[in-house]
């Protein structure tokens, strides 16, 4: 088992691997800006090192002040979190170069799927199903690319392969605006992501995303827990996630189940990872794959029980994983709301000092949340303060709980979405099941 591990994040994912390295007698030292040196992780844990001042670049996404921290904690390990470097190769890569283990997939592994183009080949090659599309980057030949749309059917999507967070990419509905979009699309990847590669697919009208969270060993073994709808989206950002999918079948799930641990194995996959797909008339396509713990992950354990982080660290100390797949049984119904310190009309942050913080309670309500009384918001990172997350046997329990625990929810001080969260649980459409990802934005007039 892992001795020490240095929690290489903030915030309530910080919190979040602290609990489950305490539960398996694991020492933790959470590093933090000059900012976050109130945070309640930092409190907790066993050791704590300041890595520098509060822009990200200066603090958690120094690689070699992170690496210091775990050489002068004699740390084994560094648990990335998401976001941040969690899913940065060459962090990945010096980190074990530095003698330690990374709590995460190989570098070879992320710099795979971190590429889109790559990523997307790596798994029609493994046979997961993907939207139709260029096949590989778009090359400087106009008329070839106004052929491949033409096969593949307006509208398209041009995408950036090192893009992501719904950055680097457009949709085009006619062939008279396609080059121009792809020029742009190309001229904003090299700039933001320092890779101009660019790449085209089919534009789905009316998906749902829906993703499969999966574990996978170094001994081979790999399972699926099942999907997740993470549909409410606004601007690419999911704003609730809820588990299982609304309308998917028990064939459908272990079946599009089976093709990701399949996956696993053929590409050597260790750790958890999650399969994001569109859906849109009984069928998955492969969108990309991410090679650390989600956001959402609370509501796939809740449905499972199974806990994601603690496997994380077993994983990572050469253990086979403690579930096989006929262990995995999905019960119940699980709905996340993710709480952001900002307007809920405008989005605009709002960070400041919470001075009154009362957190809901009752049957299948868990709060996974940093915050207290006292605290400050720093205006430095992202705005999210906590996730809300209710669970019932039925999906209609799971809404009512949520919306009881959302009436219940006091943050004073600053602004939360949560009002926008009781409209989309109040919302009849959302309540039917099955929304598209275009819904909230419609809803919000954002489109």
């Amino acid at each position: 088992m892992l001795d020490k591990v240095v929690i290489a994040n903030r915030g309530e994912i910080a919190l979040r691997i602290l609990r489950a390295c305490r539960e398996l007698g694991i020492k933790t030292v959470a590093v933090h800006s000059t900012v976050d040196a109130t945070l309640k992780h930092v409190a907790l844990a066993d050791e704590s090192v300041c890595i520098g001042p509060p822009p990200s670049l200066e603090s958690y996404l120094n690689m070699p002040a992170l690496i210091s921290a775990a050489e002068v904690t004699d740390s084994v390990a560094i648990h990335p979190g998401y976001g941040f470097l969690s899913e940065n190769a060459d962090f990945a890569e010096r980190v074990r170069s530095s003698g330690f283990v990374f709590i995460g997939p190989r570098p070879e592994t992320i710099r795979m799927m971190g590429d889109k183009v790559a990523a997307i080949k790596a798994m029609k090659d493994a046979g997961v199903p993907t939207v139709p599309g260029s096949d590989g980057p778009l090359g400087k030949d106009s008329d070839k690319s106004l052929k491949m749309a033409e096969q593949i059917g307006y509208p398209v999507i041009i995408k950036a392969a090192g893009g992501g967070g719904g950055r680097g990419m457009r949709v085009v509905h006619s062939a008279s605006n396609l080059i121009s979009a792809i020029d742009m699309t190309r001229a904003e990847a090299g700039s933001a992501f320092g890779n101009d590669m660019v790449y085209m697919e089919k534009y789905l009208e009316h998906p749902r995303h829906v993703e499969i969270q999966v574990l996978s060993d170094e001994h081979g073994n790999a399972v699926h827990l099942g999907e997740r709808d993470c549909s409410m989206q606004r601007r690419h950002q999911k704003v609730v996630e809820e588990a299982p999918a609304p309308g998917i079948t028990v064939e459908q799930r272990e079946r599009i189940g089976a093709i990701c641990t399949d996956a696993c194995k053929r590409i050597g996959y260790v750790g958890a990872g999650t399969f994001e797909f569109l859906y849109e008339n009984g069928e998955f396509y492969f969108i990309e794959m991410n090679t650390r713990v989600q956001v959402e992950h609370p509501v796939t354990e809740m449905i499972t029980g199974v806990d994601i982080v603690r496997e994380q660290l077993l994983i990572a100390s050469g253990e086979k994983l403690s579930i096989t797949q006929d262990d995995v049984v999905i019960r119940g119904h699980a709905i996340e709301c993710r709480i952001n310190a900002e307007d809920a009309k405008t989005f605009m942050p709002s960070p400041g000092k919470i001075v009154h913080y009362h957190a809901p309670g009752g049957p299948g309500i868990r709060v996974d949340s940093h915050i207290y009384a006292g605290y400050t918001v720093p205006p430095n990172y992202d705005s999210m303060v906590g996730k809300l997350i209710a669970f019932g046997d039925t999906r209609d329990i799971a809404i009512r709980r949520m919306q009881g625990a959302l009436s219940e929810t006091i943050v004073e001080g600053i602004k939360t979405n949560i009002p926008l969260h009781r409209e989309i649980m109040a919302d009849g459409h959302f309540q039917a099941g099955g929304a598209d990802i275009h819904y909230l934005e419609k809803k919000l007039g954002l489109k």
